[in-house]
């Protein structure tokens, strides 16, 4: 195994699982459920939250949907994510990202059919966490894959 293959796969999932477990520890061990803490007032505070749904709350208390879907979506990606050529990096990366998201609210799911959380940017309406922040830069740097494949493929073609 050579760092940029499977290692890096690897690395990128366990410090994803550690940094959103940890702070999910950390929220449920020092806050009250609800409570809030502003960091920056009105911008930026730390809210304690129970998610029993999807992105936005969305199907709430579907926790056997949930669970079933992220296994195949862990699946899946871990598949494409593991058969990469060398120089994917960038889509090692994105599927790692996604992979260390979904394990991480799968795992809060699987201990309290719920997950936590408590990132809350007060300009933006749900509250999310590091997992949650993991998919969606996983998400990003995917489709920043595809369009630039996109664009160079339009450029051969001229």
């Amino acid at each position: 195994m050579e760092w940029s293959g499977a290692m890096l796969i690897l690395f990128i999932i366990i410090i994803t699982l550690i940094l959103d477990q940890w702070t999910k520890y950390l929220i449920t061990s020092q806050m009250i459920l609800n409570q809030s803490i502003p960091v920056i007032n009105n911008f930026f505070h730390i809210t304690y939250v129970k998610n029993p749904g999807a992105a936005f709350g969305i199907l709430p208390y579907q926790t056997t949907f949930f669970i079933i879907v992220t296994v195949l979506v862990v699946v899946v990606l871990g598949y494409y994510a593991f058969s990469l050529n060398k120089n994917q990096l960038l889509l090692k990366v994105a599927f790692a990202l996604q992979i260390g998201g979904a394990i991480g609210n799968f795992i809060d799911r699987i201990r309290t059919g719920y997950v936590v959380d408590f990132l809350d940017f007060k300009i933006w309406s749900p509250v999310f966490n590091v997992a949650d922040v993991a998919i969606v830069l996983g998400v990003s740097l995917f489709a920043l894959q595809v369009v630039t494949e996109i664009i160079k493929d339009k450029k051969a073609e001229v």
